[in-house]
């Protein structure tokens, strides 16, 4: 009875207060949270690489998708209340099509920048793969089953694609195009679809011609009011471009252009490419990435205004209708205060399933994981590379993550345990990029050795050079490698977990193919037998 009474009197209270503060986030980062606690926020709102962001509200919810290339899973899929704070709620795509192709590696390639709406109870992601066409896949709820792509127009080339069902519930589609596919770019176009949006209709009409004032224009996202027809999109390029935006009171133009956001003089390069979104007491927001290079393409967040029918994003310091991105800002009013929360890092691998956070460089094997909740361990078998791979840019099973901010330690927890019948298993902690460097212990007949790799230029084919650092008393060994300021990396090891030694210089980490870098874990071979080691991860922390 007394438990009952205080359980009743701490319910109570937890009502009492429910007007203006949730319940705690079920994760907070260690090293990035753009929630002030004091009613601002500081950008980047994500500062990790979901690049090409796209998002919507519905009801009191926003909802945030961002392009994946060749990453599985594959369309990721956040989940906001108040635009600041964040968590990753799913993806979209969970093997990637055709899949006989992107079984291997296909940097740079699959999914671009995709976007999202919700119509009729349904919600539906558009997505662009250059080398095949624009892909739908849609689903009631977001969280669901997400239908089987379906291409709405094959063709190469054909990028950034974004839906609009006009008043008279005509449907269109924006689009770019990509010169290393197409043979043109810096146009937007505009096709009719069915009025369902699940086909093209008739062939695109380009309705505007960037090449002049707006090189590399591209990501249109369409919206429609007071009578104007709006494409938002970037131009200029991704690290050094501005914010366009261009209106007309025809669906097929001509358009009017303006610059609605751009450098300036902040510290924010490239600011463009993203969504508007309005909160339910009628502000409105813009999502937009900022390109860093190896940390990819960080998330922020910017007021926005409507003067005289066009936006104006950011602070516009010098009143000439161009925004310059903020650094803090007073937090939208979403009417409620809501708790802070991040997109999840860590991982001690006590779940079913493996956390959302991760992503394979190809369509996954049954057989590279098993997901062991029992005894708390992340299992990974070892796979044998592919028999054309120069390096671990090849290697589809590798199992990694975004980069969480600037500065964060990486440490894991590995027991490795062999197959006696093999040499040469391997398994480790890598920091991957276009170089990549990691550390991993590697079988040999007389027993676990230590190695540290570094391979430079490892997209151009380049070989790793693999350094024995000891033999190993046992395959029990904790991996660590800190990132600090300039993406700089030192790796160390211990045997005790409590004293690490490190090993061999700061590796600068670099970009991907329009990715940043990633950390992550792999576990390989380079022969096949009827068997396979297996290397059991015990957690996987991201701290300071």
């Amino acid at each position: 009875m007394r438990y009952l009474i205080i359980t009743l009197f701490i319910f109570s209270i937890g009502l009492s207060v429910s007007a203006q503060q949730l319940p705690t986030a079920t994760y907070v980062s260690k090293v990035w949270v753009s929630d002030q606690g004091n009613g601002t926020y500081k950008n980047p709102i994500i500062n990790a690489d979901y690049s090409d962001p796209d998002a919507i509200r519905v009801g009191d919810d926003f909802y945030m998708i961002a392009s994946s290339f060749d990453a599985i899973p594959g369309l990721p899929i956040l989940q906001s209340k108040d635009l600041v704070n964040w968590k990753i709620i799913g993806h979209a795509l969970k093997r990637q099509p055709p899949l006989y192709h992107f079984e291997k590696t296909q940097h740079g390639n699959g999914v671009w920048a995709p976007s999202i709406r919700y119509r009729n109870g349904e919600f539906y992601i558009y997505y662009p793969d250059p080398d095949f066409g624009i892909y739908l896949t849609k689903a009631k709820t977001i969280t669901g089953d997400w239908s089987a792509p379906e291409l709405v127009v094959s063709g190469k080339g054909l990028i950034d694609p974004c839906p609009f069902w006009d008043d008279d519930n005509k449907a269109y589609l924006a689009y770019a195009y990509a010169g290393s596919r197409a043979g043109i770019k810096s146009v937007l176009a505009v096709m009719p679809l069915n009025s369902e949006g699940t086909k093209a209709t008739g062939i695109g009409t380009i309705v505007y011609d960037g090449h002049e004032l707006d090189p590399t224009i591209e990501g249109p996202k369409f919206y429609k009011r007071n009578g104007y027809y709006y494409l938002f999109a970037p131009a200029g390029g991704v690290s050094t471009g501005w914010q366009l935006v261009l209106r007309s009171k025809n669906i097929y133009g001509p358009y009017e252009r303006k610059v609605v956001m751009e450098q300036g003089k902040s510290n924010v390069n490239g600011p463009h490419q993203g969504a508007w979104v309005n909160t339910q007491t009628g502000e409105d927001w813009f999502l937009h990435f900022q390109d860093k290079d190896a940390y990819g393409r960080v998330v922020h967040l910017q007021p926005m205004k409507w003067i005289n029918n066009w936006p104006v994003i950011g602070i516009d310091k010098d009143n000439d209708g161009k925004g310059e991105p903020i650094s803090v800002f007073k937090k939208p009013n979403v009417v409620r205060i809501y708790a802070i929360g991040t997109p999840i890092e860590t991982d001690e691998f006590n779940a079913q399933k493996l956390g959302l956070q991760w992503q394979w460089q190809a369509n996954p094997q049954a057989t590279w994981l098993f997901t062991d909740a029992v005894n708390g361990k992340l299992k990974l078998y070892t796979a044998k590379i592919p028999d054309e791979a120069k390096n671990l840019w090849d290697v589809p099973n590798l199992l990694m993550q975004k980069f969480p901010a600037e500065e964060f330690m990486v440490t894991t927890k590995v027991n490795f345990k062999p197959n006696l019948k093999l040499e040469n298993e391997k398994t480790g902690l890598v920091i991957m990029g276009r170089s990549y460097a990691n550390i991993s212990i590697k079988s040999k007949k007389d027993g676990l050795y230590l190695v540290f790799g570094i391979c430079q230029n490892a997209d151009k084919g380049k070989a790793e050079n693999e350094k024995e650092i000891l033999k190993l008393k046992s395959g029990m060994v904790y991996l660590r490698v800190n990132v600090s300021s300039g993406a700089k990396c030192q790796f160390s090891y211990s045997e005790d977990g409590v004293t690490y030694i490190n090993v061999g210089d700061e590796f600068q980490a670099t970009a991907g193919q329009w990715i940043g870098a990633k950390v992550g874990l792999f576990a390989i071979r380079d022969t096949q037998i009827n068997d396979s080691g297996v290397a059991e991860y015990d957690w996987f922390r991201i701290e300071k």
